[in-house]
């Protein structure tokens, strides 16, 4: 990772480990839709976006609010986000 992608810190790195979580994010959201055998268009319905949105989210296109994503996982996934954090 740091030959590749420069240490922790430097711009480079940086870049890597935002887009790297987007996608995990993306890769989640998407995993736990289909495991509860909904569309792009029926999550978007049961929390009142678009699928355009879901979309955008699951493909790692479109930086989602904390908010925005617990509303989604409340109201679309019948679940609870749960944040931590590591130092």
């Amino acid at each position: 990772m740091d030959r590749e992608y420069g240490v922790r810190g430097t711009p480079g790195r940086e870049q890597f480990e935002k887009e790297a979580e987007a996608f995990i994010l993306g890769a989640v959201l998407k995993e736990a839709r289909l495991s509860r055998g909904l569309t792009q268009e029926q999550l978007a319905e049961k929390c009142g976006t678009t699928k355009a949105y879901i979309s955008k989210i699951e493909n790692n296109l479109k930086d989602v609010r904390i908010s925005t994503l617990q509303h989604i996982v409340k109201k679309g996934l019948d679940g609870q986000l749960l944040l931590s954090f590591q130092f």
